[in-house]
């Protein structure tokens, strides 16, 4: 089997949220079972940094009037062949992929990710010097819908699958940005990329894709109704038959206390006595107070609307009483920005905010924290509370998607029987939030209970093996339902 992988991001060469995650495992862990995969990129100008060698030269397109260069190298690490789309839409812009620094879209954003789905389906329908065809092509969010539309142009073409990680992010352009794309005219209805008089590019995934998978289970199922499905919940539940939720994995490698090289202390279930050790240096190098009688609190990831920050805001004050410690990463809104970054100058010695994106403070927070906060509205999968298992850090989450699908509540029947892995609430409010973390420090007092629930939630396996056989399986079914 051939495989084409196409993304708008992945590990290490870059990365903004848990697309590239996925897309810097998944297909290589696929290749790992034999399947002859290539990893499709934009060829960004910061990649270039990242890459061991210059990467070559093995093909030359002209997609839409638009000379482009296909560059092969291996994803860093891996042994997996990528290949870079080489344009200066890409290669002469740094930064953000998507927003520039005031946080709004690139203005050229529809003709660039066109162009990387012109060529992912040049590229699945042979119509280049490349002697290499994929039997499926994967694509991922709204910057590859079009190729999965392209695709499906034409008479031979292969299997399709389209994967929604956020159906927030629809890729939506003006009508007058579609006709500059010199798309076919009968792309623009209801049933193919019109979406209430715009363009959307998740749409070419959507309506044409052979199959369609999310992240998570519980995700699948939220999608096809309100509010989940976003206005799209329609055309989902119309495509029911052919829509899966495949649970993303977490490459077990990279977040391992027992070798991570962040990490002041490294750890296991057999010595999780040491995971405090990570407590005190986080605690000293963010200036909180040498505190053990307290829980730390964790968060990481982007300061949106989207995670929940509502809920912790208006009650972070009682958080604080509990007692408790609390750390934030990340970067966002800059109204959230403001108001975390004044609520910790208020509250020096018990509250640190680090407004930046820096994975050695992730893995530090992961090992250094006692509950990991993921209060989101919505969760497609979620990396982070496996991430949280994985370290001993546990969970407290809201009952959507994936989130839902992974962490066990600590009700007394789940702690009785040894399946509990942390605390779950189901209504999105500040009470219920509070509520659930109160539930969680009265149980961090009792060490003995604590530690068994550490120990549930290290043995998780949230592997990218299962994820990548979940995959296999499902190319190989639709491939004989096709054959059919």
């Amino acid at each position: 089997m051939k495989l084409l992988f196409a993304a708008s991001e992945a590990y290490p060469l870059l990365k903004t949220g848990g697309l590239a995650d996925v897309a810097g495992s998944l297909p290589e862990v696929i290749r790992q079972q034999g399947v002859d995969v290539r990893l499709l990129l934009p060829a960004y100008g910061d990649v270039f940094e990242r890459l061991a060698s210059p990467p070559t030269v093995v093909a030359e397109l002209v997609l839409a009037g638009e000379p482009v260069r296909i560059l092969e190298t291996h994803l860093p690490g891996t042994a997996l062949l990528t290949w870079l789309v080489d344009h200066p839409l890409f290669s002469q812009r740094l930064g953000n992929p998507y927003l520039d620094q005031q946080g709004i879209p690139w203005a050229d954003n529809a003709q660039r990710f066109m162009l990387l789905s012109r060529a992912a389906a040049h590229i699945s329908t042979g119509d280049t010097v490349l002697d290499w065809r994929p039997d499926v092509l994967h694509c991922n969010d709204w910057h590859t819908g079009p190729a999965i539309a392209l695709v499906h142009l034409e008479e031979q073409r292969p299997l399709t699958v389209f994967t929604i990680h956020n159906l927030a992010h629809m890729g939506l352009f003006d009508r007058e940005t579609f006709t500059q794309l010199q798309l076919p005219e009968h792309f623009w209805q209801d049933n193919a990329l019109e979406f209430y008089e715009q363009c959307s590019f998740i749409k070419g995934g959507l309506v044409y894709a052979d199959y369609i998978t999310t992240v998570s289970p519980g995700y699948a199922r939220e999608i096809c109704e309100s509010p989940g499905g976003m206005g799209l919940e329609g055309l989902l539940r119309q495509r029911q038959d052919c829509l899966v939720g495949i649970l993303n994995g977490i490459d077990v490698d990279t977040w391992n206390p027992a070798t991570d090289h962040y990490i002041e202390q490294r750890y296991d279930a057999a010595s999780l006595q040491d995971k405090a050790l990570n407590k005190k240096s986080l605690q000293q190098t963010l200036g909180l107070e040498q505190r053990d009688d307290r829980p730390l609190l964790g968060f990481v990831g982007r300061l949106a609307q989207q995670k929940g920050l509502e809920l912790v805001l208006p009650v972070l004050d009682q958080i604080l009483e509990l007692p408790a410690q609390l750390v934030f990463l990340g970067t966002g809104d800059a109204g959230y920005e403001q108001q975390l970054q004044s609520l910790a100058d208020i509250h020096p010695g018990c509250m640190a905010v680090v407004l930046a994106y820096n994975e050695s403070m992730a893995h530090r927070i992961e090992a250094a924290a006692d509950i990991f906060l993921m209060p989101s509205l919505f969760e497609p999968c979620g990396l982070n509370q496996l991430y949280s298992l994985r370290y001993g850090t546990l969970p407290l989450v809201r009952a959507v998607g994936g989130l839902a699908d992974t962490v066990v509540d600590a009700t007394p029947a789940s702690v009785a029987n040894a399946s509990a892995t942390g605390f779950v609430f189901r209504e999105p409010t500040a009470n219920d939030f509070l509520a659930a973390l109160q539930r969680a420090c009265q149980q961090w007092q009792n060490k003995e209970t604590w530690h068994e629930l550490q120990l549930s939630a290290m043995a998780q396996d949230f592997s990218w093996q299962q994820s990548a056989e979940r995959y296999l399986a499902l190319y190989r079914t639709a491939a004989e339902s096709r054959r059919q």
